[in-house]
């Protein structure tokens, strides 16, 4: 197994290419939950994925619910980033079958989703900031989740 990004109904084409494009690059699935706030075609998700994009393994899930569904019946544990989370990003034991979700860049993910995920992570910022970019996030933890997992020896 191999750990998963997933985006929760991104909204931002050029933030989601930029991820699809960190996973192709690091061999790793990216699932992408809709509805999304863009269509695949995006020219903002094509020119942020460039030609990484015929790399990346890409599955979209047509709503939550089904996405759900899948990640149970393969029996993966689901990591929410979130801001309101409690345990830092970097204390956490990651396994490599984990799925890293990522919320909307606009409202993050609902309570439902929230108090569904089996762990809640978080970046450490300084007082005052509230988050930061959707893509620098995700790679961050895929970092540190990758290192943890061994998954850095590409």
């Amino acid at each position: 197994m191999s750990l998963i990004l997933a985006l929760y109904e991104p909204d931002i084409a050029q933030n989601a290419g930029t991820l699809a494009r960190l996973c192709a690059c690091l061999g790793l699935p990216l699932h992408i939950i809709e509805p999304a706030g863009f269509p695949v075609g995006d020219a903002g998700f094509r020119r942020a994925g460039m030609d990484y994009l015929d790399r990346a393994a890409i599955r979209r899930h047509a709503s939550f619910a089904a996405f759900e569904d899948w990640r149970r019946s393969e029996g993966r544990r689901l990591v929410l980033a979130t801001t309101r989370g409690a345990l830092p990003y970097t204390g956490f034991a990651f396994a490599d079958s984990d799925i890293i979700l990522l919320g909307r860049e606009s409202a993050g993910v609902p309570e439902a989703v929230h108090e569904g995920a089996e762990a809640r992570i978080v970046i450490p910022l300084v007082a005052g900031a509230r988050s930061i970019n959707v893509a620098l996030a995700g790679a961050m933890i895929l970092g540190e989740s990758l290192r943890q997992t061994g998954g850095d020896k590409l």
